[in-house]
């Protein structure tokens, strides 16, 4: 028998109300009879700089909100230590994220199977994006509309620049795809978020606040999870700290991590459970040997490349007081307007070499030249693509600072630590150039403002990129599902080694998805609470999967119209 006094007992105990820990608790007090526990370290989501999808940038940045992590110096950025904003707010960081609504394509999910996730392929988790969907443009093979998740886009891409980019990016030869999270996700197209009549779809929204009401659904806010209750190597409950007190609750049945790529590796060597020779540094006692807790960190990088524009249309022209204020009572009042986008509404995804059979590469177009927060816009009027090689190969880490629970991670991504993923860049950035250089853009199209006509060579090229390049806020695979021995969890989510305890949120990735990582974290949540009910997965999809045909040979489908000079 324990000698640990629990002051309360449920069955299941998650720890995290973000992405993938909100889609938990509602799957799993959903007509059953269990109960739970949701422990979130943050508070509740009323303000309306998140409700507001154009305000996003705001409680990015806000303590109240964002848990204030930063990297280590990076060796591949020029020693900057890169802020990564993780959300600390029901509903986690589809709370404070930029809303876009990106699944990746078949080609990241038999990634993951051939590193030892089985169960995991296109196929098999293409049902759980299904299930989880609201999408307004209708159901079919893809898409589903009954999930609590609304996906739509935005303002319908009223400015001509975004039609003109998705032309652009054909005369260049990409060809066009009418949904990137459907049959092909190689080409250009309009671009998906998650939001609903004008307002941010944040987990807390589509799936914790339907599920409050629940009696058997019992949420803790401000609620610091600081250690998991282990006997023997059984986790039977969890510590945690709220208003100045410790508190301990057992859990009948398992403890759930979904507390993001950088606290669940924290939280599981907090407990004893991760590298030896880490743990006993800090003076922990090793419960299980766990050498890949920590390990296979990985993230996207995105550059901003940006062209002055020639028309006096873009969000640049929006930044003023009154201008701030006509967007904010227009939103308030009607729920529409600019306050309703968060101005991603054109997209691209292309291969940054031939012999690849999928995507690498991602664009999010942005008609404005401006920073995520509006600190440095360009002055006159612009237009931007962050330019994103999703496929990196360089790998980092995340280690304990103190056993301290209330000291932040240790994290480096090891950026451009490999070439391949400098190479990447380098053909992304070219491409770029050669798709604003296409006839679609001539209306509009002003001089290049960055990197600029003098940024031309490969070491050009690099200097720039690492003095520019900045997180998408992709972090991910710090607890790599797999079944080999450097794998923390196993394809159910399980702690290897480890009985009654699971990871379910971002960290278990093995590889990152060619996108944004709201929606594949999301698709998680509900593949894992089938697995944690120990319910019959969802039939596989037997949907077409379209791939460019001579991808062998070519980088693209077509010639383009206007080649680089």
């Amino acid at each position: 028998m324990s000698e640990t006094q629990f002051d309360q007992t449920f069955d299941y105990i998650i720890v995290g109300a973000g992405s993938a820990g909100a889609v938990l608790a509602n799957r799993l007090t959903d007509n059953t009879k269990y109960n739970v526990l949701l422990l979130e370290f943050g508070g509740r989501d009323n303000s309306i700089y998140i409700k507001m999808p154009t305000a996003f940038s705001i409680p990015l940045n806000m303590p109240k909100f964002d848990w204030g992590f930063h990297t280590e110096p990076e060796p591949g950025l020029h020693g900057r230590r890169i802020h990564q904003a993780r959300g600390k707010v029901i509903g986690g960081s589809s709370s404070i994220n930029g809303m876009v609504y990106v699944r990746g394509c078949a080609g990241d999910f038999q990634e993951w199977v051939e590193r030892g996730a089985s169960g995991w392929s296109y196929a098999d988790v293409l049902p759980y994006f299904k299930r989880a969907e609201g999408c307004v443009y209708g159901a079919d093979e893809y898409r589903g509309v009954d999930g609590p998740l609304t996906t739509c886009n935005g303002n319908n891409m009223q400015n001509p620049l975004y039609r003109a980019f998705i032309d652009a990016g054909k005369e260049a030869g990409y060809g066009f795809t009418e949904d990137y999270n459907g049959c092909r996700q190689e080409g250009f197209g309009r671009m998906d978020m998650t939001v609903r009549d004008g307002v941010r779809c944040s987990t807390a929204l589509a799936y914790l606040k339907p599920a409050q009401g629940r009696k058997n659904l019992e949420l803790k806010m401000h609620a610091l999870t600081t250690r998991v209750i282990m006997e023997g190597k059984k986790a039977v409950g969890v510590e945690y700290r709220q208003q100045g007190k410790t508190f301990r609750a057992r859990a009948n049945k398992e403890v759930i991590l979904s507390a993001s790529a950088f606290n669940s590796p924290k939280l599981l060597m907090l407990s004893g459970i991760g590298p030896a020779e880490q743990l006993q540094e800090h003076g922990i006692d090793v419960v299980h040997h766990l050498p890949g807790v920590g390990q296979n960190l990985h993230d996207h990088l995105e550059c901003w490349v940006q062209q002055e524009c020639t028309q006096k249309i873009t969000l640049n022209g929006w930044l003023g007081p009154l201008a701030k204020a006509w967007i904010g009572v227009n939103w308030l009042l009607f729920k529409r307007g600019l306050g309703a986008s968060n101005h991603f509404e054109s997209n691209g995804y292309i291969r940054s070499r031939a012999g690849l059979q999928y995507p690498d590469i991602q664009y999010h177009f942005l008609a404005g030249a401006i920073a995520y927060d509006g600190s440095s816009a360009v002055e006159g009027h612009g237009f931007q693509v962050h330019l994103g090689a999703n496929k990196p190969l360089s790998r980092g880490w995340v280690k304990l600072q103190s056993r301290d629970p209330e000291a932040a991670p240790q994290m480096l991504f090891n950026y451009f630590d490999r070439e391949e993923d400098r190479q990447a860049f380098r053909a992304g950035l070219h491409f770029t150039r050669e798709i604003f250089a296409q006839r679609a853009m001539d209306p509009y199209r002003g001089r290049e403002i960055s990197p600029g006509p003098d940024v031309q060579s490969d070491d050009e090229i690099d200097n720039w990129l690492s003095e520019t390049c900045e997180t998408a806020y992709h972090p991910c695979g710090s607890c790599r599902m797999g079944t080999d021995e450097m794998a923390v969890v196993d394809p159910e989510c399980r702690v290897r080694g480890v009985e009654n305890l699971r990871v379910v949120d971002s960290s278990i990735m093995p590889t990152v998805t060619n996108g944004n990582l709201n929606a594949p974290t999301i698709m998680i949540g509900e593949k894992a609470a089938d697995h944690i009910l120990g319910r019959k997965m969802l039939v596989p999809s037997t949907a077409e999967v379209g791939v460019v045909e001579d991808w062998e040979s070519s980088q693209r489908e077509g010639k383009p119209e206007r080649p680089l000079k």
